[in-house]
């Protein structure tokens, strides 16, 4: 087989570099590990960036991301029973974010690719890459019982933290930076009306909380537990005990329950490679980075690196020109470095640490009583959240 870019992990960072790469008429092909219906069940990040769901829009998938994505102009934070609302839309000049998950993007993503005729490899056995360093990289792989060699200009290793682009790089080509955080978030998903029409993110002595949403009829609620903790300890009856005590105010706000329909428990870290190309293989999305939830910039990251590397691939193949694929790197880390002291902050921010003592809580407070009062730092929080003009 050959191909221009054969691009490795059908998530959302993979998918929307075949969608950009394929509109502009460069031939590339996706192979994926998993299978089609495991790849667009899975529930990850749902807030949406307003450069995100610009970029999906003019890229032709946004017709479904516009009819049923909840558009939000701001936060609430809470603490001390008391909330308080940042408005996101008036401290940036009208940009919002979108509550859509990622799950979704996938599919509108899959949808368009295969009415474009355009290769998703599913359930591929023992992927591998080779030729990095060369003029013709190749992936190798299984796929329906037999042995396949895709031959490439480029890879693009979009496979996430867990695949097997980021460890082909020879040893010491690359410097990681990581931070592994000393709790973890408890996650579900219930049948359960939002009652509040925005996202809140909690700080309280017991941990935080963090109230969401997916749609009408489903909310997205989250606890600070132990980095260990064993769901087995918290039945139903307890994960909507913390949920009241940490979320509700005391103005009457109360949060409503429903039916569970999914739990699990995510651990908290940060993570960087550098640099994210190596060769002829270039790095995107969680291969290259991963940021603790709290500022809701996963998703939002890995559509800028591929909005990056679009343009360099759309740049090298038209133009013959490379200073886009040179420069990919330090452009993408210039903003994901932003995105993880950010995503840092929110999470030092909202909450409780194991050694936080007495006048650490009284620091956290301040800042939140900062918040409450300063426009100048609300806007801080308002322009990193809704997302950073991109770098052109």
């Amino acid at each position: 087989m050959r191909t221009q870019v054969g691009i490795v992990g059908a998530g959302p960072a993979g998918l929307l570099l075949a969608h950009l790469l394929t509109r502009q008429g460069i031939d590339c092909v996706v192979v994926e590990a998993r299978a089609r219906a495991y790849v667009e069940q899975r529930v990850r990040a749902g807030v949406l960036e307003q450069g995100t769901v610009d970029l999906l829009v003019a890229s032709g998938v946004g017709d479904r991301l516009r009819r049923e994505g909840l558009v939000h102009h701001g936060i609430e934070l809470r603490f001390g029973g008391r909330g308080h609302r940042i408005d996101m839309t008036a401290l940036t000049g009208g940009r919002a974010i979108t509550v859509y998950g990622q799950q979704e993007v996938v599919k509108d993503l899959i949808a368009a690719r295969l009415d474009a005729g355009g290769p998703i490899l599913f359930e591929a056995a023992d992927v591998a890459v080779a030729g990095l360093e060369g003029p013709a990289p190749a992936i190798r792989f299984r796929h329906a019982g037999a042995p396949r060699t895709l031959e490439c200009d480029f890879i693009a290793g979009c496979d996430g933290f867990h695949g097997i682009c980021r460890g082909a790089v020879p040893a010491g080509a690359l410097r990681t930076f990581e931070r592994a955080y000393p709790f973890a978030w408890l996650g579900i998903l219930a049948a359960a009306p939002p009652t509040h029409d925005e996202l809140i993110y909690a700080h309280h002595d017991a941990g935080f909380a963090l109230y969401s949403m997916r749609s009408p009829e489903v909310t997205r609620l989250y606890l600070q537990v132990a980095p260990d903790e064993d769901l087995a300890r918290w039945p139903d009856e307890r994960i909507w005990s913390e949920l009241h005590t940490r979320l509700e105010t005391t103005d009457g706000w109360r949060l409503q329950e429903g039916r569970i329909l999914e739990r699990g428990v995510t651990g908290m870290r940060s993570f960087v490679t550098e640099p994210m190309q190596h060769g002829r293989l270039f790095l995107a999305g969680d291969a290259a980075h991963i940021v603790p939830p709290t500022g809701a910039k996963g998703l939002n990251l890995a559509a800028s690196d591929v909005r990056y590397l679009a343009h360099a691939l759309i740049d090298h193949f038209r133009r013959g020109d490379d200073r886009g694929l040179d420069a990919y790197s330090a452009r993408c880390l210039r903003r994901i470095w932003l995105a993880e002291r950010f995503s840092w902050w929110m999470t030092s921010l909202t909450h409780r640490f194991p050694d936080t003592d007495a006048f650490g809580g009284r620091l956290q407070e301040a800042e939140l009583e900062l918040l409450f009062r300063s426009e100048a730092a609300q806007r801080v929080l308002a322009e990193n959240y809704v997302g950073l003009p991109f770098e052109d």
